[in-house]
């Protein structure tokens, strides 16, 4: 019989769900394995075993009730240490930042947690998450588990090696230039960079981006199959197609994180214009007041900002530059 933590996430997600399998011992196998193999990669380099149980505890009282569990019920997933999850540190693997706890979740925390994920531990990344390899001056090296004489790849390279040791069913990366797939690759499993504006994903700890890091910066799943890391592929079940819980709408509703200024990255002012003509008008270039998100993504459809003329309808987000 496959052990628990051998399983993917697909398959251990309708277990849970079928009720042949609990999100509680899905947690415990999944520390087990942990404990078992982390101390020879440092793949995990924060973990909470009661937060893991406590979460696992939730899913299965879900349940009990009737109520649907999400499509990652009860998945032990990762995170990258580069993401804010509230009570940990969001390092980066950079010194200055080993004592910033973040008092909130990133919106990929979030989503996970709505999806009914266990989030497990967090991984290990490069300095700044900017070099094709995994160690810094915090947490130390991580090693490939395959051979550990060759790199995991980076920036991702901690969420790699865990799932290919089988530490979680999934875990969370993030990708500018290769973060996600080059780590995938360095350790044989797969890697999804996902389109641009697809995931919602900032830090509440730290200022904001520089507009670089902005265009290009995505958070993507990184799995042991193809079928855990292609949401809405002929090979997935439906109830899989919230892979990683990340790929919820981030354009829904107003942005929520509010900027200092008026003033961007880059100086001066953001702007934003109308996504399509609703009112047979030309599309019209607003200034976007103080107050109002910079984070959205260039494809996030929102609200209108209140400077924007009545009945413009909805506008699409933009930096300056972009048209």
């Amino acid at each position: 019989m496959t052990e628990i933590w051998a399983l993917s996430a697909t398959a251990l997600a309708a277990k849970i769900r079928e009720g042949e399998i609990s999100a509680g011992e899905a947690a415990l196998a999944a520390l087990a394995r942990l404990n078992e193999v982390n101390p020879r990669l440092n793949a995990v380099v924060a973990h909470r075993p009661e937060e893991v149980l406590s979460q696992a505890a939730g899913v299965d009282a879900a349940i009990a009730r009737g109520e649907d569990p999400g499509p990652l019920a009860g998945v032990p997933v990762t995170v990258k240490v580069n993401i804010d999850q509230a009570g940990f540190a969001t390092t980066n693997g950079v010194r200055a930042q080993e004592h910033l706890i973040a008092r909130s979740n990133s919106p990929v925390v979030d989503n996970l947690r709505r999806a009914g994920a266990v989030i497990l531990g967090r991984t290990n990344t490069p300095a700044f998450s900017l070099r094709w390899f995994t160690s810094n001056l915090v947490h130390g090296a991580t090693k490939n588990p395959r051979d550990a004489r060759l790199t995991p790849g980076g920036s991702s390279g901690g969420a790699a090696a865990a799932v290919a040791a089988g530490i979680g069913h999934l875990a969370h990366g993030t990708d500018i230039a290769g973060s996600v797939r080059y780590p995938a690759y360095a350790c044989g499993v797969h890697g999804l960079r996902p389109s641009f504006g697809r995931v919602a994903a900032h830090n509440a700890t730290g200022p904001e981006r520089a507009i670089g890091p902005q265009l290009t910066a995505v958070s993507g799943p990184i799995a042991r199959t193809i079928a855990d890391c292609a949401p809405g592929s002929r090979h997935s079940p439906r109830r899989m197609r919230a892979t990683l819980g990340m790929f919820q709408h981030p354009w829904k509703g107003p942005p929520t994180r509010a900027a200092p200024s008026s003033a961007c990255a880059l100086g001066g002012s953001p702007s934003c214009r109308k996504s399509r003509p609703f009112c047979g008008k030309p599309p019209m270039i607003c200034a976007m007041p103080a107050g109002w998100s910079r984070n959205a993504p260039i494809s996030r459809t929102s609200m209108r900002p209140p400077s924007c003329k009545p009945g413009s309808g909805p506008v699409r987000v933009l930096r300056p530059g972009i048209r």
